[in-house]
C-alpha cells in the first residue's frame, strides 16, 4: 500500500469538503429555494430520529422509545414540550446514557448548518434580521423566525460591518461532540466546586481594563449553553448538582433565554436539554417542594430494563459482536443468561408464578389465560430493580476468561453462582437469585436439552411426527364417524397433555374442525399447526429419550454399532450449532442430571 498517495487522497478530500464562506444574501436565496434548511433544534432532531433510528439499536424498551419520539415530536411542531426538559431515569445500566449517546451522535451525523461566522454559538443567520422587517421575510420564505442576536454578533454587525446584515458571512459547519459545536455536556458538580461559569461562561478579566464589564467583547461565550445552541445540551446525572447551579434551566427553557456572563443583557438559547439520573436521586429531589419549578419544566422518561426474553438475548449478541472474545457460545447459552436477568427484574404476580409471567411477557403459550396487559399494571415501577447488563456481561467476560474454547450454559451457571455471591445485595436476595437458577433456569434448561437430543437421536424428526400427526387426524375422523380406530395410540398422544377420557370427544373434534378449516382455505397442514396436538406429539417423541440415554455418554458405549449411533448424535448436534466441546458436555449434563 502507497501510505503517501493515501495520505494525500485524504487530505485532499478534507480540504475539498472545505466550504467557501457566503454572505446573507446568498442565505437568503438558499432559504428562498429550500426554506427546510432553517430548522429549530427539537425539528433538526426530531427528522432524524422518527426513522426508526433508537428502534433499531435498543431493543425491550418500546414504551420509552415511544415516549421519546412522542416528546421531539410535540417540540418540533411547537408544543409545551419544546420547552421542557426531557429527563431520562432509570436503574443503573438500563440504557439511559445509551439512549442519549446515540441522540447526539445522530446529531453528529446530520447535516452541516449555515451560521455567522465566528459566533461562539454558531446562531441562525436569520437573527441579523431587525424585528420590524422579519414579517415580511417570514412571509416571502414560508418560515417563522425566532431568536435574537447574540451580543457579541450584535456589536460585529454594528461596529464591524455598519449594520449592512447582507454583508455579514457565513460559514457551514458540522455538529461535534469532541470540538463542542452544537453538543455541550455538563459533568456532576461537587456542591463546594460549583461554578456558573461552565454553563453561562465567564469574564476575560485581561480585557477589563480596555472595556465595560457589559461590553461583550469581554464576554467568553464558552459555557456549555453557548456551546450547545441549536443542539443539545446535556446533564449527567442532574440533580447530584446543587439545585442553584440548575436555575440556568428555568429560563433557558421557558424563556429560551440564558444569562450573560456578566451584567450584560439575557442571551437566546435554542437547544434541546437532556438529562438523566438514578431512580434514587429523582425520589429524593422531587421529594423537596422548592424545586417545584424545576419538576414544573421536566418530561420525565422511565428507562427500565428489558423485561421481554428475546428482546435481551438481542442485546447480548449486539454487544457481544463488539467484542473480541473469541470462544464458541452454545446454544441455550444466551437463553439462559437473559432467563437469569429478566427474573431477578419481574416482582412477584398474585396469579402465576415467575417463570410462567416471564414466558407471558415473552409471548409464549402458557396453560394460564393472562390478560398481558393486566399482568403490567400489578406494579407499574416493574423493570426498575435486578441485576443490569453490565452484571450480564462481567459474567460472560469472566466465562470468556476460564472456558477452554467453548462457553456452555453449565459453566455459564458455575460463573454466574460465584458472580452473585460478590454482589453487594442483602443475602436474602442473593439467595433469592441462586433459586432462580436451581428452580426454575436449570430444569428448563435439561427440558431444552431434551428436546435437542431427542431430534438428534431420532433420525427424520419432524417427518416421524408428521406421520404421527396425520395417522391421529385420520383416526379422528374415523372416531367422529363411528369408524374403527386404534384408541390405544390416540390415548398415548392425548395423556402427553392431560386430556381426560371425558374430554377427548370434545378434543378430536375441535382438532378435526381445526384441520377441516385450513383444508378448504387450501393452507399446508404441517404438524405445528396445531399447538397443543404439536406438544403431545413432541412430547411422546421425547419420551423415547429414557429408552436411549445409556449410550450418551462416551464410556458406556459397548459395540460399533452404538459406536455409530454416538457419533451420529454428535454430528447431527453440530449441524444444529453445538461444537464438538459443548456437544460432549451436554451429553453428558444429560445423563448426570
Amino acid at each position: 500500500m502507497d501510505f503517501l498517495k493515501l495520505i494525500e487522497d485524504t487530505r485532499n478530500q478534507n480540504n475539498s469538503s472545505k466550504e467557501l464562506k457566503i454572505n446573507f444574501l446568498e442565505y437568503l436565496n438558499i432559504l428562498k429555494k429550500d426554506n427546510t434548511v432553517y430548522k429549530l433544534s427539537h425539528q433538526r432532531i426530531y427528522e432524524e430520529l422518527k426513522n426508526k433510528v433508537l428502534k433499531d439499536s435498543f431493543f425491550g424498551i418500546d414504551q420509552t422509545l415511544k415516549q421519546i419520539i412522542e416528546y421531539f415530536f410535540s417540540a418540533a411542531h411547537g408544543g409545551e414540550e419544546a420547552r421542557q426538559i426531557l429527563y431520562l431515569v432509570g436503574p443503573v445500566g438500563s440504557g439511559k446514557s445509551s439512549l442519549i449517546e446515540l441522540i447526539k451522535k445522530t446529531l453528529e451525523k446530520s447535516s452541516e448548518i449555515y451560521h455567522l461566522e465566528d459566533c461562539p454559538m454558531r446562531e441562525e443567520p436569520l437573527h441579523l434580521l431587525p424585528r420590524q422587517i422579519r414579517a415580511y421575510f417570514e412571509k416571502i420564505l414560508g418560515i417563522k423566525i425566532e431568536g435574537e442576536l447574540c451580543p457579541k454578533c450584535r456589536h460585529r454587525l454594528i461596529h464591524e460591518f455598519d449594520n449592512k446584515y447582507e454583508n455579514f458571512p457565513i460559514k457551514k459547519s458540522k455538529f461535534s461532540i469532541a470540538k463542542r459545536q452544537g453538543i455541550g455536556v455538563v459533568p456532576p458538580v461537587d456542591a463546594n466546586n460549583q461554578d456558573i461559569s461552565i454553563l453561562i461562561g465567564s469574564i476575560n478579566i485581561s480585557k477589563m481594563d480596555v472595556y465595560e464589564e457589559d461590553d461583550p467583547r469581554v464576554f467568553s461565550l464558552n459555557g456549555a449553553f453557548h456551546v450547545a445552541n441549536r443542539g443539545i445540551i446535556e446533564f449527567i446525572e442532574v440533580f447530584k448538582n446543587d439545585v442553584e447551579y440548575l436555575y440556568t434551566m428555568l429560563t433557558a427553557t421557558q424563556e429560551k433565554l440564558i444569562p450573560s456572563p456578566a451584567r450584560g443583557e439575557m442571551l437566546y438559547f435554542d437547544g434541546v436539554i437532556l438529562a438523566h439520573s438514578n431512580e434514587a436521586e429523582w425520589i429524593r429531589f422531587k421529594s423537596d417542594k422548592t424545586n417545584e419549578a424545576i419538576l414544573d419544566r421536566i418530561v420525565k422518561v422511565d428507562v427500565p430494563y428489558c423485561l421481554i426474553l428475546d428482546e435481551e438475548i438481542k442485546i447480548y449478541e449486539k454487544l457481544l459482536s463488539q467484542t473480541t472474545f473469541y470462544a464458541h457460545i452454545a446454544p441455550h447459552t444466551l437463553k439462559t443468561a437473559a432467563q437469569f436477568a429478566i427474573l431477578t427484574r419481574l416482582l412477584p404476580s398474585h396469579s402465576i408464578d415467575i417463570f410462567t409471567k416471564l414466558k407471558i411477557y415473552n409471548n409464549e403459550s402458557v396453560d394460564a389465560k393472562i390478560d398481558i396487559e393486566e399482568l403490567k399494571q400489578e406494579h407499574e415501577d416493574e423493570g426498575m430493580r435486578g441485576v443490569s447488563i453490565r452484571f450480564i456481561m462481567k459474567v460472560f467476560g469472566n466465562a470468556f476468561y476460564s472456558c477452554n474454547g467453548c462457553i456452555t450454559p453449565i459453566h455459564f451457571f458455575k460463573v454466574l453462582s460465584n458472580e452473585i455471591k460478590k454482589l453487594l445485595l442483602p443475602s436474602e436476595t442473593k439467595k433469592q437469585y441462586i433459586d432462580f437458577l436451581e428452580t426454575y433456569i436449570k430444569k428448563d434448561y435439561y427440558a431444552l436439552l431434551e428436546e435437542d437430543i431427542t431430534k438428534a437421536f431420532i433420525c427424520e424428526y419432524n417427518k416421524q411426527a408428521q406421520t404421527i400427526f396425520d395417522i391421529y387426524i385420520d383416526m379422528a375422523e374415523n372416531f367422529l364417524n363411528n369408524k374403527e380406530i386404534n384408541e390405544q395410540f390416540m390415548r398415548e398422544i392425548e395423556e402427553e397433555i392431560d386430556i381426560s377420557k371425558s374430554a377427548i370427544k370434545g378434543f378430536r373434534q375441535d382438532v378435526v374442525s381445526f384441520v377441516r378449516t385450513k383444508i378448504s382455505l387450501g393452507e399446508i397442514i404441517p404438524y405445528s399447526c396445531h399447538l397443543p396436538l404439536k406438544k403431545a406429539i413432541e412430547k411422546k417423541l421425547m419420551n423415547s429419550l429414557k429408552e436411549l440415554t445409556r449410550i450418551i455418554k462416551e464410556d458406556n458405549i459397548k459395540n460399533f454399532e452404538e459406536k455409530q449411533k454416538y457419533n451420529e448424535i454428535i454430528n447431527k448436534l453440530i449441524k444444529d450449532g453445538y461444537c464438538e466441546i459443548c456437544a460432549k458436555e451436554t451429553l453428558e449434563y444429560l445423563q448426570r442430571s
